[in-house]
């Protein structure tokens, strides 16, 4: 059964991406479980490593923290909101907005849905003015494409 904590995504106010992964969802799934391969996918060229003691595996309700760099460094501590596996997890941070994959067994593989939903976030208008919108939609893009290029065959 899915587990959930408010951030069921609200579509006019999320950018999302879909491919198609040639591997099987559980193996998505562990990569997106854990933190420190989260620099390996990242699109956005902004997730640098893990930051301080995060678990091995994350779960609901873990908190996880990172380093970023977006013009100066900083860290930033996401809570994970939603956990099914080996279908969905999603995380968020103080800005209440969430990253979200959604893994859905094909034939080959799994499609696999980004979703950056900012239908929560504290300061949606500011998150639109900055243009932090269309960005997520094109780091959704890069990063899927990277996670693509982890799972593909020799």
């Amino acid at each position: 059964m899915a587990e959930e904590q408010d951030a069921r995504p609200t579509d006019e106010r999320v950018e999302r991406g879909i491919r198609f992964v040639a591997a099987e969802p559980q193996a998505i799934f562990d990569l997106l479980a854990d933190p420190t391969q989260h620099a390996l996918i990242d699109g956005s060229g902004t997730v640098r490593s893990t930051a301080g003691d995060n678990p091995e595996r994350l779960s609901l309700g873990a908190k996880f923290s990172m380093s970023m760099k977006l013009g100066v460094p900083y860290k930033i501590t996401n809570e994970v909101v939603e956990f099914d596996e080996p279908n969905v997890i999603a995380w968020r941070h103080m800005g209440r907005h969430v990253w979200r994959y959604r893994l859905r067994p094909v034939e080959g593989g799994t499609e696999v849905t980004e979703e950056f939903d900012w239908g929560a976030a504290l300061i949606p208008a500011a998150l639109k003015l900055t243009g932090t919108t269309k960005k997520n939609a094109k780091a959704i893009d890069a990063t899927l494409d990277r996670l693509a290029a982890h799972f593909a065959p020799d």
